[in-house]
């Protein structure tokens, strides 16, 4: 009976074993099925605190609003399409809040409703934040949607977080003239937290600032179709660490395009406040290629701005490198527009309404540079057809000879927006139109 008995658990247990295999093989034969998560449609007003999680995707109809006294949270890893039909655009009111907080390794994502291969510049409207910081023109209602007011007298306003964010193909006119950009700012307050984010494939401004005082770093501009950085209507901000790459066959057709485009207001008018950002180690350069005849100046500084620029590069066949006009040239000549730590490469005409004796003082560590060699940049720093590398090469005139940044800065006596480690690593992407962003998380 014993025997009988082992007998019997052995072959049960072989029986089990060769089902188990079997089954572990077919298993194996047969296809995965990745269900792409289900989008919800968003349109008109978020009224009440609200969360977008990562295990869905979020599709913007129409303009839709971030109230007064709501806020709009959206975990990493989320991704949040505009709709092209409806030109889909989020805008956050005065008093509502987004708290967009990606990471290194799951950034949120804007991006066209497209499929991969099919995307363009302008696929939807934007991503608009509008504070109570001071502005200097009554009223301010922002471009493209045209209804909504902006700007006020808190300073220090807070309309959010955006870290770790990528907003890729939008930016679009809605009238001419009447645009919203990639990203763009009206009245933000300085309490708001702005770090790391990309906006690519602007078909308009990459980012624009509207008066107000947020600050910002860690800002990459790829591709965009009009300006890279336009300040306006008052803007006095701080922006530290920028990467601008450009397109040389994309430019504006309906006016000019800039790296930086910088107006106190569309008259030229001495409304306080002042603009006078300040901006900090950016690096703007132009890929390979034919450049567009409507591509412009490195630096466009007009109608009465007061721009900052310190130890930033701008090198690629710009018409003009520093462009200087109306009431702006006195600014230069009296220093309230400054331009210090600058590296200059490749223009056609370096200077148009800058005085150069200004420009070239010692304590102004300016220079201008024969070639691209002598910046002894990587071969792919200005790349737009394999990941860009910013960092200089050992030995870069560009690592040192900086100047003493201003309070509000940190210290960065480099110029450009790289020292030795490369901040665009992992989150950004130099590539959107193949992304994929159907695959379920």
């Amino acid at each position: 009976m014993k025997k009988v008995t082992n007998f019997a658990k052995t072959f049960i247990l072989g029986s089990l074993v060769l089902g188990f295999a079997a089954c572990t093989n077919n298993d194996d034969d047969d296809p995965i099925v990745i269900t792409p998560p289900t989008p919800s449609t968003i349109n008109g007003s978020i009224t009440s605190n609200t969360t977008w999680t990562a295990d869905k995707q979020y599709i913007l109809s129409g303009f839709v609003y971030v109230e007064d006294g709501a806020t709009l949270t959206i975990e990493p890893g989320t991704i949040i399409k505009g709709e092209k039909a409806t030109k889909g655009s989020l805008i956050v009111k005065r008093g509502g809040k987004i708290n967009a907080t990606g990471t290194v390794s799951n950034p949120i994502v804007f991006t066209s409703n497209q499929p991969a291969g099919q995307r363009a510049a302008g696929d939807w409207g934007g991503l608009v934040l509008l504070g109570k910081a001071p502005v200097n023109k009554t009223p301010a209602v922002i471009e493209g949607e045209n209804i909504t007011e902006f700007g006020g007298t808190d300073a220090a306003d807070n309309s959010g977080t955006l870290k770790y964010v990528r907003i890729e193909f939008a930016g679009i006119a809605f009238e001419t003239d009447r645009e919203i950009n990639g990203l763009t700012f009206g009245g933000v307050g300085s309490g708001t937290t702005v770090d790391y984010v990309q906006v690519s494939y602007s078909g308009d401004d990459s980012f624009e600032w509207f008066g107000g005082t947020v600050n910002a770093k860690h800002l990459i501009s790829y591709r965009g179709l009009d300006d890279d950085f336009d300040t306006d209507n008052g803007y006095s901000g701080k922006v530290q660490y920028g990467l601008v790459i450009r397109d040389p066959a994309v430019a504006d057709q309906a006016g000019d395009s800039n790296a930086f485009e910088s107006d106190n207001d569309s008259g030229g008018s001495e409304a306080l406040p002042k603009t006078a950002a300040g901006f900090a180690n950016i690096t703007a350069t132009i890929a390979p290629g034919t450049l567009d005849s409507k591509y412009n100046a490195a630096m466009r500084l007009r109608r009465s701005s007061e721009l900052k620029i310190y130890n930033s590069i701008f090198s690629g066949p710009y018409k003009v490198g520093v462009l200087v006009q109306n009431a702006s040239v006195d600014n230069y000549k009296n220093g309230k527009l400054v331009l210090q730590g600058i590296a200059m490469q490749g223009a056609t005409k370096m200077f148009d309404g800058v005085d150069e004796n200004i420009f070239n003082t010692a304590a102004n560590k300016n220079k201008v540079y024969t070639s691209v060699a002598d910046l002894m940049l990587d071969t792919n720093f200005n790349s737009i057809t394999a990941r860009p590398v910013g960092t200089p090469k050992t030995g870069s005139p560009l690592l040192t000879g900086g100047v003493t940044l201003p309070a509000g800065f940190e210290p960065a006596p480099y110029i450009g927006a790289f020292n030795t480690t490369d901040w665009t690593a992992t989150w950004a992407n130099f590539d959107p139109q193949n992304a994929d962003y159907d695959t379920a998380k």
